[in-house]
């Protein structure tokens, strides 16, 4: 008997947790609005993820930005509106792909430097190498 309520106790537990991270879908107008939603939650990143985008993450931030993201449009406002409240609060970090201007221009250009590096010097171990298998040859 006692085993039951004990049995009885954990689902209810596991049940009102699942129900407080339940979330009401959210509802829009026309199915370009919910387009236009999905567009930008697929553009903006996770702040706790980082490589997560907000629509693909389920982390507590995230959903709160998702749902501040459809609060503001269905206030009225357009992409451009929203994004610069979001860069404004949390900096281009949460963008996926930041503008190009002082402060981002090292997410732009390491990449490119760091490969043009990684190009510079295979190539010179690759002829390094093939200098000393020659010197061998010779000497053989």
């Amino acid at each position: 008997m006692i085993r039951k309520w004990i049995n009885l106790a954990v689902m209810l537990a596991a049940l009102s947790v699942s129900a407080a991270f339940a979330q009401e879908p959210l509802v829009f107008d026309t199915p370009e609005q919910e387009a236009r939603y999905q567009q930008l939650t697929v553009e903006l990143r996770c702040l706790v993820c980082q490589n997560q985008n907000l629509a693909d993450s389920d982390a507590p931030l995230a959903r709160d930005l998702r749902e501040e993201i459809y609060g503001m449009m269905m206030a009225g406002q357009d992409n451009e509106q929203i994004k610069t409240f979001l860069v404004d609060r949390y900096g281009d970090f949460v963008l996926y792909r930041p503008e190009i201007k002082g402060n981002t221009l090292a997410l732009w250009l390491l990449p490119g430097v760091l490969l043009a590096i990684g190009a510079i010097a295979l190539f010179f171990t690759v002829r390094s190498r093939n200098r000393k298998l020659a010197a061998q040859r010779q000497e053989g």
